[in-house]
């Protein structure tokens, strides 16, 4: 089955739902079922920039102390699920690089890895995920090549125009097709679910539309 998933990594109720759907998968995929996983691209702050700036002060002067301290109480709450959100070490930066990065990560059949570490690279290990070095250096964490082209890396930029066009492209088509806020999981077979779904419901869409593509 496919499932399509809308997310921004610096989303944290994208990495929140992405956790418990990668759970979820992991079930169905120990019983045999074959899932393929597309990511559709959102931004949550179309055209930021990626100078970088401590995410915690950024965020009491755009939306006031409040949000800060929702912020921090929401860490506390998701560390039962085994995720670690040091917010004191987060790094706020536009995403477009990194969305350029799953894009070529797909191509290489890793593009679940690679959004995974760039969530804990951001929520849990402080790095910059706008820097082209820190990109970089994650990719070959995960095994994702600058050029897979197989031509010389001095042939290809990390990013061609084409690829950064096709970016702008996408982001725009997915807005067009509802997308306000992130995540949203479009199950095959399902209707799409919004938000931060638990891990019961999205293993329950999951396995109906397990039912549906087997005709069961």
């Amino acid at each position: 089955m496919r499932v399509r998933i809308a997310l921004d990594v610096i989303c944290v109720h994208s990495y929140l739902g992405y956790t418990r759907f990668t759970r979820a998968a992991d079930q169905l995929r120990a019983e045999g079922h074959l899932i393929q996983v597309e990511f559709l691209p959102f931004e949550l702050a179309p055209g930021a920039g990626t100078e970088g700036a401590p995410l915690l002060p950024v965020l009491e002067r755009v939306f006031g102390p409040q949000a800060v301290q929702q912020t921090l109480r929401f860490a506390e709450q998701v560390a039962a699920e085994g995720l670690e959100l040091h917010y004191e070490h987060a790094v706020a930066t536009g995403t477009f690089e990194a969305h350029l990065l799953i894009v070529r990560a797909s191509r290489q059949d890793r593009a679940e890895q690679m959004v995974e570490r760039l969530f804990r690279a951001h929520f849990t290990d402080g790095l910059h995920i706008g820097d082209p070095a820190t990109l970089a250096r994650l990719a070959e964490e995960v095994g994702v090549t600058t050029d897979d082209s197989g031509s010389g890396a001095e042939d290809n930029a990390p990013e061609t125009a084409a690829a950064t066009d096709r970016l702008h492209t996408e982001l725009d088509r997915v807005r067009r097709l509802g997308v306000t806020g992130v995540p949203v999981f479009f199950i095959d077979g399902a209707q799409p679910l919004t938000g931060s779904q638990s891990e019961a419901v999205l293993l329950s869409a999951l396995r109906e539309a397990a039912r549906s593509a087997s005709g069961g």
